[in-house]
């Protein structure tokens, strides 16, 4: 371990408190500077009339990860969170009018899943064997070389298991996900199930590197799981975890700037080191902490361009106009009155010309989709707590451009008009393909948010739901780095640099700041015992 440091985190999400816990485990003196009033970031709390919704991330994916990170920490997933498994996985629904074919389960076993190929397009099981042996093998590969390193050592370049597997690798990220798909299965359901996990990287099928069917791994065979209460007990046991170990956290308080001192002498690659955080606090003064290190764990477009001045932004404007950002979303947050059996906990509802969908997202100039595939959460299939008795819980996300001029949203139809429009198709659509008419007439709660908001609340380059997409040139080693190139002890976690998008991501983005802070270039996750 390093000598103890004082730390301040800007970012009170998963990624901030996630690398707060840790560093303070070591024993730092770590804060937590947080702009809003509450911790979360993406994955928020919203709560009204008795409905509890969770405001961002609602799958629970590469459970191990979080029970290493916990691990990490002496304690377990086990002790902090109550974890079921879902089955159905998850429902999809197909066709432009919702009745071109039936929908679609995805069950919490691989027999039963194989089986469901196998009936849609004879040979599909024994192709999705061979699918998901090559994606549980770069899966693993990548757990093992490429998630827990900073790429700052050919170790993860230069080992036995990457050099024997180069040709295959070289193969995985210059061919699509799309491509690679449509090699091995003809059916267009089919196709949709491989590929819809292109979204969780902030990207398409055609934009995502084949690399990435490793996670149809995830949900096909592993499967996929939900924390009773919601996933804001992830934030809840993640704040405990913090300030049992000393963790101080600013809620209210907003970093305005990163303080610096320049370095003496003339060959020094940094030419500045932090010296500090400068806050707004809620009352509109201003205080400056004092900080050895400081990570940035928000936005980093945000914190590149707004909290450095110009000579010391490793990320400077210029970047970003280059970079690609992941689709924005209009989220509606839905109260509905009585029973939603059409429903699963998770619905997808895949337009017939998904390409031209994502075209309009991501191709210029972007377009909001019409139809849009669009997914809904619907936790009270498994959680009594999230909605009153005889109602359900109703979160629905229409993936958009990027593009904070579509407006906010707001409480009950009183967001910006394009806002409102997503909102109702969507609605209308959920309502049409899923056999329940009547949906719009049994809404009795109803929030938007649009990508307005996002900047507003978690300050997302350009209001971005996700983060940077994981196209081919943002993955891996060519993703945003997590150092500063110009200031000394500045550091990234979160979303925006490596390992990438998601909550486990953020939770290995925390580990690879501890391993930076204790001179650890080792590639695989840090030995717990």
């Amino acid at each position: 371990m390093t000598a103890r440091k004082r730390i301040a985190v800007i970012g009170g999400g998963v990624a901030g408190l996630s690398t707060a816990a840790l560093l303070a485990h070591d024993g730092h003196d770590v804060e937590v500077i947080e702009k809003n009033d509450d911790l979360g970031g993406r994955a928020g709390l919203w709560s009204k009339d008795g409905f509890r919704f969770d405001t961002g991330p609602s799958w629970w994916l590469m459970p191990e990860v979080f029970d290493h990170y916990f691990e990490m920490l002496g304690t377990s997933t086990k002790e902090q969170l109550d974890l079921v498994r879902l089955d159905p996985g998850y429902r999809v629904f197909f066709g432009e009018n919702g009745s071109d074919e039936p929908p679609l389960d995805i069950f919490g076993d691989y027999e039963r899943n194989r089986e469901v190929f196998e009936n849609i397009e004879p040979g599909a099981g024994a192709a999705l064997d061979s699918y998901l042996q090559t994606a549980r093998q770069a899966y693993d590969l990548a757990v093992e070389r490429f998630l827990y390193t900073s790429f700052d050592s050919t170790r993860a370049f230069l080992s036995l298991p990457v050099l024997k597997n180069a040709p295959t690798l070289a193969k995985l990220l210059t061919r699509s996900l799309q491509s690679f798909i449509s090699s091995k299965f003809s059916d267009r359901r089919l196709q949709q199930v491989l590929g819809y996990p292109a979204v969780f990287l902030g990207s398409s099928p055609e934009r995502t590197p084949s690399m990435y069917h490793l996670m149809s791994w995830m949900d096909l065979a592993d499967g996929v799981r939900y924390p009773q209460g919601g996933f804001t007990t992830l934030v809840d046991a993640l704040e405990r975890v913090a300030r049992e170990r000393g963790v101080v956290i600013h809620t209210g308080t907003a970093a305005t700037s990163v303080l610096t001192r320049k370095r003496p002498g003339r060959r020094l690659r940094r030419r500045a080191e932090v010296v500090g955080v400068r806050v707004q606090t809620a009352d509109g003064g201003t205080r400056d902490l004092p900080a050895d290190i400081v990570v940035g764990a928000a936005d980093m477009h945000h914190l590149e361009t707004k909290l450095l001045p110009g000579d010391l932004q490793t990320f400077p404007e210029r970047y970003w106009k280059r970079a690609t950002s992941g689709p924005g979303a209009v989220l509606a947050y839905l109260g509905v009155s009585g029973e939603l059996p059409e429903l699963a906990h998770h619905s997808l509802y895949f337009t017939e010309d998904w390409k031209t969908n994502f075209d309009a997202i991501f191709e210029s100039p972007t377009r909001v989709p019409d139809p849009a595939s669009l997914y809904v959460c619907k936790p009270s299939a498994t959680d009594d707590s999230v909605a009153p008795d005889g109602h359900e819980n109703v979160f629905v996300l229409v993936p958009v451009p990027p593009d904070p001029g579509l407006g906010h949203g707001g409480m009950n139809g009183a967001g910006d008009p394009d806002i409102e429009k997503v909102a109702d198709r969507a609605i209308a659509m959920i309502g049409q393909w899923s056999g329940v008419p009547d949906l719009a007439d049994r809404i009795v709660v109803r929030r938007t948010v649009g990508p307005a908001d996002f900047v507003d609340n978690v300050n997302s380059w350009c209001g971005g739901a996700l983060g940077p997409a994981h196209t081919l040139r943002q993955s891996a080693f060519l993703r945003s780095t997590n150092r500063s190139r110009k200031v000394e002890g500045l550091y990234y976690a979160g979303s925006s640099t490596r390992p990438g998008i998601g909550l486990p991501m953020c939770l290995i983005s925390a580990e690879l700041i501890r391993k930076r802070l204790n001179g650890d270039r080792s590639v695989g996750p840090t030995p717990t015992h």
